[in-house]
């Protein structure tokens, strides 16, 4: 696992804190975490064997499409009447949002084609292990700093919950990988590098799509 340098702890800190101070800017925030936590629900799905599917596997997915509904459902508490959909006006960095999980999906599959040469339901099952390890690690890093914002801001919106099981997952995640491979860590620090890099240009288009409306 990794932390958060203190630079980019406040970066985030900062951000937040713009979006939560607009009641329009915050709904598509949280209608963007929406897409974020749907687009992985249907990723798990899509990873599972037609016969063999983990009690695990259902039990994430289900988990982040009631994570999407939740986040959705939160933005009935801002004086807002949009968001009704994922369209790219009630999204923020829409094209960013819509690729940050897809390009991560792609770079781990071909991360684990070319360097364990895995193909077909045994290269979808580990790449779903690994993409879900670092969005977990993410997750775990990035609530807690909205849920800070949330609660100086004196707001409605709640994060807790989420917070809560997405810990809880990410302890799955680590006893999934340690059977999957004794490298796992290994491979986990790869796929975490990329995704590091692929979160920080999504962050990077939330600011501009952000600064762009104020």
């Amino acid at each position: 696992m990794y932390s958060l340098h203190h630079k980019n702890e406040e970066k985030l800190y900062s951000l937040f804190k713009n979006i939560v101070a607009d009641d329009k800017i915050h709904a598509k925030f949280l209608n963007t975490l929406s897409l974020l936590e749907n687009t992985g629900a249907r990723k798990i799905s899509a990873s599972e064997d037609m016969e063999v599917v983990t009690l695990m596997m259902l039990k994430h997915a289900a988990e982040e499409h009631r994570h999407a509904f939740y986040l959705k459902k939160q933005i009935q508490k801002l004086r807002v009447e949009s968001c009704q959909t994922y369209t790219k006006t009630d999204l923020l960095a829409p094209q960013s949002s819509l690729q940050y999980l897809n390009r991560l999906d792609m770079h781990t599959s071909k991360y684990l084609k070319n360097i364990l040469g895995l193909s077909g339901s045994k290269l979808r099952f580990a790449a779903y292990l690994l993409v879900t390890y670092a969005i977990e690690l993410r997750a775990d890093q990035l609530y807690p700093i909205y849920q800070k914002v949330l609660h100086t801001a004196l707001s409605k919106v709640s994060v807790k919950s989420i917070i809560f099981e997405e810990q809880g997952h990410l302890e799955e995640m680590v006893s999934q990988l340690k059977e999957f491979s004794s490298n796992w860590q290994e491979h986990a620090g790869k796929i975490q590098k990329i995704e590091e890099e692929l979160f920080y240009q999504w962050i990077n288009h939330l600011n501009v799509s952000v600064n762009d409306r104020n």
